[in-house]
């Protein structure tokens, strides 16, 4: 299953989960709980989300570093300040919180049941193999790093 590790952009992946969501949401439409207030609890939750994935671009932009996630192996800086502080991933966090909103405008409790797979996807065929990569590149510092910040939250 190596092969699959950096072959598909993570934005991408978010969409084809945020597909599959939809999918099951039109499966099992009866399973629908819509309550009042749900649109704008999504969008907050959205909005929330998309702060947290530009906060990390702009960490990456800032310190000149690729912000590509298919080749980790050309990171020129360990960005590690700004929101890199409480989350090792927050362009991933930010996508995996996308998905909660869209759970929740879809309203449809079984929708959400997509989100660990999305989660379990990142963590094996992206983030892992990124982390091996920023470790043979940065070493000690990427360690250090690694041991007082999470994976996620």
């Amino acid at each position: 299953m190596r092969w699959l590790e950096h072959r598909i952009p993570p934005p991408l992946v978010g969409l084809l989960f945020a597909a599959g969501m939809y999918a099951i949401d039109g499966m099992a439409a009866p399973l629908r709980i819509a309550f009042p207030g749900c649109v704008a609890l999504a969008l907050a939750i959205g909005v929330a989300a998309l702060a947290v994935d530009v906060a990390g671009m702009l960490a990456f932009l800032r310190a000149r570093t690729t912000v590509n996630p298919l080749r980790p192996e050309k990171a020129s800086t360990l960005v590690t300040g700004g929101i890199f502080r409480w989350t090792r991933n927050p362009m991933y966090l930010g996508m995996a919180t996308l998905l909660v909103a869209w759970a929740v405008y879809l309203a449809n409790p079984l929708s959400i049941v997509v989100i660990p797979f999305f989660v379990a996807y990142l963590n094996r065929f992206q983030i892992g193999p990124e982390e091996r990569a920023l470790e043979q590149r940065f070493g000690a510092e990427f360690r250090a790093y690694r041991d007082r910040v999470r994976r996620w939250l």
